[in-house]
């Protein structure tokens, strides 16, 4: 492994593994591809560790030339697939860009991939790897009493988004069995941390505190996520790369589950402790729910058992700690939400965001 292609590289999760493999291996250069679409922004990738070793391709996954040749220039021998479209709410709203990027994108990537490492021979296939990343939420929703996800758990998706990423996960293994090609999949649980967009819960209730508007929590908050940080699921990923069987799949999980009201408490705990002479303290009387959005998965919980067994990960970030360090990190980082509020279409997509929320949507 040498020359690492990362899609979504200038999105939350790519972004973050990019700088994590520039720490960890001095002899891997990466490349990032992005679409530059609202989730992702060359901010991101600022003050890079060793940024002589990475370079940056603006191209969209669903045009099959621009990947190839990204594939071929760059002689690429290892593919971290992340980019996707990843929001629940706009999946019930617009399903189409989640079909199309999440399952038209991924099989160019994979095609892409078995050409390149293949019949094309232009990488020896044996020294390649291709990390299909996925979700806990293709597994559907489990009840208060029931196991956690484990990697033979029935896939059982919900939601448009859930259904794209289950269909992109099917491809993989489909190439895996029929082609050869050495794909490794991992599903993982609600990553949090630096450069997260205010589209998800912590970064979204957490500016929504700090400005004193309303935190509205879908149906009674009751909702049960599994939390990872961000850099715990980078050293998994890189983990799987190093240590993982081809066609095999990896749970990734931070072994915490918090209902979302308890996650929303903990914010607004943490925002009083930091910020003691806000207006609008104590944070939680911003608490207000809202109507359910359709078909929400009540429980996700990932059993990563074998992730710990087979490739010696554990997550190091306890969630109280994690969460601490997020907030603190978006309140020392004022010029990076000052950037993205610069975009033209952020107020926009900020308040189409806050509104699907509010009504349930």
């Amino acid at each position: 492994m040498r020359n690492v292609l990362v899609t979504g590289g200038a999105g939350f999760i790519g972004s973050n593994f990019v700088r994590y493999v520039l720490e960890q291996d001095p002899l891997v250069r990466l490349t990032s591809l992005d679409a530059l679409t609202y989730a992702g922004s060359l901010d991101n990738l600022k003050d890079l560790p060793d940024p002589d070793r990475h370079s940056f391709v603006h191209g969209d996954i669903r045009d099959l030339e621009t990947v190839t040749d990204v594939l071929r220039d760059h002689r690429i021998d290892t593919v971290v697939h992340l980019a996707a479209e990843s929001h629940v709410d706009r999946s019930i709203l617009n399903p189409a860009p989640f079909v199309q990027t999440n399952i038209l994108g991924s099989f160019n990537l994979l095609e892409a991939a078995r050409l390149a490492w293949g019949r094309e021979g232009v990488i020896p296939s044996g020294s390649c790897r291709f990390l299909h990343v996925s979700t806990d939420e293709v597994f559907g929703s489990l009840g208060a009493d029931d196991p956690a996800f484990s990697e033979t758990t029935p896939y059982a998706p919900n939601s448009p988004y859930a259904a794209s990423k289950a269909a992109s996960d099917h491809l993989a293994r489909a190439y895996v069995r029929t082609y050869g090609l050495p794909a490794i999949i991992t599903n993982c649980s609600n990553n949090y941390g630096p450069y997260q967009l205010p589209e998800k819960l912590i970064p979204f209730m957490f500016l929504n505190a700090v400005e004193g508007k309303p935190l509205p929590i879908y149906g009674d908050g009751q909702q049960v996520r599994d939390w990872l940080h961000v850099q715990d699921h980078c050293d998994g990923l890189w983990r799987a790369l190093i240590s993982g069987r081809p066609g095999d799949t990896y749970n990734f999980g931070g072994g915490v589950q918090a209902s979302n009201l308890e996650m929303v408490q903990r914010i607004c705990s943490h925002l009083d402790q930091l910020l003691p002479t806000s207006p609008s303290c104590p944070h939680a009387s911003l608490i207000a729910f809202v109507a359910d959005r359709p078909g929400h998965d009540r429980r996700y919980a990932m059993d990563s058992t074998k992730a710990r067994t087979e490739l010696g990960w554990g997550p190091a970030h306890t969630l109280e700690e994690g969460l601490r360090e997020t907030i603190e990190w978006y309140l020392q980082n004022a010029a990076w939400i000052q950037a993205l509020r610069s975009q033209p279409s952020y107020e926009d997509w900020l308040r189409e965001n806050y509104e699907m929320r509010e009504s349930g949507q």
